[in-house]
């Protein structure tokens, strides 16, 4: 590993803890150097606050500011050039007198993509490009298939026995997974815009979806602003004809944060009911007699939600899935066996006929999380004729 690698890695680690609080920002981290030795670093904490840059200049000591003219800034993603929230970072780099600006990749966002880099070059400093590209890539696929499409980034996230299910055959389902598992999830619920899931599973299992995390240390909080220790994210529910009921937890606790997407199929009452709770209730085109989950999407785009985590049921996961509209998968596996034939399983819906027809994932992974294993990869996309199931 090269030394401008080994800064870029502590760049990236520090973009991470903006995991879940930038939204629809990217996680950006900052890194200043002088001879090899770490003067300044910082990371974009949450949305609308300072930029890395601005924290990484910030955290200068007095003592070491004099140091900071000719020193090289590592920085995850191509510092901008416009004013957005807050100003240009190049207009900061220059002021301060970088001499070596190393970049992780370029901004996809069209109002930055290239233009920080050609000011920084037009103006002296020299400049390295696609330093652990890939690894920023990764880091922040959310933003960047966000800021390029439009539409949320879809991760579709089930929990099952060795045997594939995700129930007993009596509907029981607490718990498949270990703690370790479960605790992880709501780590990756925190970081996605929305959960999602089809009407069935509020009415079997009257789910909360929130976030429920212990308060995290002060150093995991450096950074963010006062407030909630965790942030919650929206809660759509995939809901045809409206069969939601009016006692479901996702509509008497936090009600704001709910959206009921249904059909015309909904009767007209019950949709004034819901919104009379505080929840909000898409009206959705009908696909075979249910919602059009990328109707459901673009929609969510437009209100600024970056990703959407799919969390059940069999159905609603099999159409996002057979449709090409899921971008990730992970499925936590326990070590347990359930048997049953009308066990419920995390994909149903009609299934697919031919085996060459199956829907592959590549850049698989595999890890183990407590006693059980964690499998995440990425569909293979082909194109597919649309239809939705709740």
């Amino acid at each position: 590993m090269t030394s401008d690698q080994k800064f870029m890695q502590i760049a990236i680690r520090l973009a991470g803890k903006g995991a879940g609080w930038v939204n629809p920002n990217p996680m950006v981290g900052a890194v200043i150097v002088n001879r090899d030795r770490i003067i300044g670093s910082g990371f974009h904490a949450y949305f609308g606050g300072p930029h890395a840059e601005v924290n990484a200049f910030r955290s200068v000591l007095p003592s070491d500011r004099p140091l900071i003219e000719g020193s090289t800034l590592y920085v995850t993603l191509e510092p901008c050039d416009h004013y957005g929230k807050t100003p240009p970072c190049t207009n900061l780099i220059l002021e301060n007198k970088i001499g070596r600006v190393v970049i992780g990749m370029a901004d996809p966002n069209p109002a930055v993509n290239g233009k920080g880099i050609s000011k920084l070059k037009q103006n002296g400093i020299e400049v390295l490009t696609d330093c652990l590209e890939p690894q920023v890539a990764l880091q922040n696929q959310i933003f960047i298939k966000y800021i390029t499409t439009g539409k949320p980034f879809v991760l579709l996230k089930s929990a099952m026995t060795l045997d594939g299910k995700i129930a007993t055959v009596t509907n029981a389902s607490q718990w498949i997974t270990g703690s370790e598992s479960r605790k992880l999830v709501h780590r990756i619920r925190q970081q996605y815009g929305a959960i999602m899931v089809g009407i069935d599973t509020v009415v079997a299992d009257d789910p909360l979806l929130n976030v429920r995390l212990k308060e995290p240390s002060v150093k995991d909080r450096a950074g963010v602003p006062d407030g909630p220790c965790w942030k919650n994210p929206l809660k759509v529910i995939a809901d045809t004809r409206g069969r939601i009921p009016l006692t479901a937890k996702v509509l008497t606790n936090d009600p704001q944060l709910t959206i009921v997407a249904v059909t015309h199929l909904a009767e007209p009452s019950k949709l004034k009911a819901i919104e009379r709770l505080g929840a909000q209730v898409l009206i959705c085109p009908e696909k075979d007699h249910r919602v059009d989950l990328e109707f459901i999407f673009s929609a969510l785009g437009t209100m600024g939600i970056d990703s959407v985590m799919i969390e059940g049921g069999s159905t609603l996961a099999f159409s996002a899935m057979r449709d090409g509209l899921v971008d990730k998968v992970i499925s936590f596996i326990a070590p347990k066996i359930l048997g049953g034939e009308k066990a419920p399983t995390p994909v149903g819906g009609d299934g697919i006929e031919k085996m060459e027809d199956a829907i592959a994932l590549n850049n698989l992974k595999t890890r183990k999380i407590g006693e059980d294993i964690m499998v995440e990869g990425y569909p293979v996309k082909k194109p597919a004729e649309h239809t939705i199931n709740d």
